[in-house]
This record gives structure tokens, C-alpha cells and sequence, in this order.
């Protein structure tokens, strides 16, 4: 017997594709729906949401990408177990599920940032090119109208290119995407732009001299730095502990 889902609402009619996305992530990732759980047949779950079929199928399509839910041809839908089967593209939809981040992802992001992003460091300074030295000088030399932000990721996007590993430039294109979001926190404090400056001529020195050693300690250093600042504007402007 189909167990009854949680409490479906419609759907506006701007978007409808992605608002049900986001509908069941929601859903799905609070335990509304257990895991395991067979949904309602497509035509009473379109009911539900006030949509048609079609559209409903692209969303179902998309959650099945993101592995929330398996959909087994001529059976029906199941809720899958998001922590078994999720990816960095449901990592990245959780980011932003309510409209302030959450605090626990923010930290597991950051964490993962800091253990990674100092080896793909140490990479670029081991493997870089004469071409790849003279793309990261330009950005951190030349005249860049860019703010700090944006150079900032320019910066990051020269060291993932010059390590040579396709995995860190994604990897890195992951997390620029949810930085350029809240990288406001960090760079509101005008001291941290000078710091950020000094970084970027430090890794600079670090990968002209192939020195991979000091490559990832300047990276480690500044993460780890900016992870803590982070932390403290973030639960200064969101108030966590209150």
C-alpha cells in the first residue's frame, strides 16, 4: 500500500519546474518523507502541486539526478536516503534550500575547502607552465578593474588551471559559484582585502619558484584564516547563538 506523502502545496505558475524541485528537497531532506517511502502516482502527486504531468516528470527527472528519489518504470517513485546517494550537485542545492545558508553546511564546505584547495596549491606550484605562470601574474600583477571578489576567484582559477587536474578546476568551479554568494562576509572587513592582497603575492612567489611546500602552507594559512573570519560575521549578522 502507497503510504500518504507529506502535505504537497501548489506551485506558482513562474518557475514551476524548479519551485517543486526545491518543494521536495525541502520535503525530503527534513524527513517529511521517510526513506523508502512509495510516492502517489504521478497523476495524484500533479493533483497535489496543481501542475500537469509533463511538468512534473521534468522535476521528478531532476530529483532523480540529485538522488532523492529513484523512479522504477511500470513500480513507482521511492524516496532515497540523500546521504547515501547525493552528490555535489545536491550539495550545492542544500546551500541554498532556505534563504539564509545554513551554518552546518556553510562549515562542512569550508572544511572540505581547506583540506583540498592547499594540495591543488601545491599542484600548480609543481606543475605549472611558463604560460600558466604568466596568466596567474597578469592577474595578480596587471591593472584589473575586477574587485576583490571576483580577482580573488581569478586568482583560485589560475591555481586549479596550472595544477593540470581536471578534477580541482571543477572541484574549484563548485565552490566558486557558492563563494561569489557569501564572499561578502569575508571582504566587508577592509583589513581582509589587504590580506587577501599579500595572499595572492605569496602564492604568486610560492608557484613561480616550483616551491610546493610553501605553496600549501600560504593556502592552508589563508583558509584557514578566512574560515574563522567567515564564521564570525556570518554569526554576527545571522545571530546562530541567540
Amino acid at each position: 500500500m502507497t503510504a500518504q506523502p507529506a502535505h504537497l502545496d501548489p506551485v506558482s505558475k513562474n518557475r514551476l519546474h524548479d519551485e517543486i524541485v526545491r518543494q521536495f528537497q525541502r520535503k525530503i531532506v527534513r524527513g517529511e518523507f521517510a526513506v523508502g517511502q512509495k510516492l502517489p502516482p504521478e497523476r495524484e502527486l500533479a493533483a497535489s502541486l496543481a501542475v500537469n504531468r509533463a511538468t512534473l516528470r521534468e522535476a521528478l527527472k531532476k530529483l532523480e539526478v540529485l538522488g532523492l528519489l529513484q523512479i522504477l518504470h511500470g513500480d513507482g517513485i521511492y524516496v532515497k536516503d540523500f546521504r547515501a546517494s547525493g552528490n555535489l550537485e545536491l550539495f550545492k542545492a542544500l546551500v541554498y534550500l532556505d534563504s539564509v545558508i545554513n551554518a552546518d553546511i556553510l562549515r562542512n564546505m569550508l572544511d572540505i575547502r581547506k583540506l583540498i584547495t592547499p594540495e591543488m596549491a601545491a599542484r600548480a606550484a609543481h606543475n605549472r607552465s611558463e604560460a600558466d605562470l604568466a596568466r596567474l601574474a597578469h592577474i595578480v600583477e596587471g591593472e584589473n578593474p575586477a574587485d576583490i571578489l571576483e580577482r580573488d576567484l581569478a586568482v583560485h582559477n589560475g591555481i586549479a588551471l596550472s595544477g593540470g587536474n581536471l578534477c580541482y578546476l571543477f572541484i574549484h568551479n563548485f565552490f566558486s559559484g557558492i563563494i561569489r554568494d557569501f564572499g561578502h562576509l569575508y571582504f566587508a572587513d577592509p583589513a581582509n582585502v589587504e590580506r587577501s592582497r599579500r595572499f595572492h603575492r605569496d602564492i604568486l612567489e610560492a608557484i613561480r619558484k616550483k616551491d610546493a611546500k610553501r605553496a600549501h602552507r600560504v593556502m592552508h594559512d589563508v583558509l584557514d584564516y578566512s574560515e574563522k573570519s567567515i564564521y564570525a560575521q556570518y554569526d554576527a549578522r545571522y545571530n546562530t547563538h541567540s
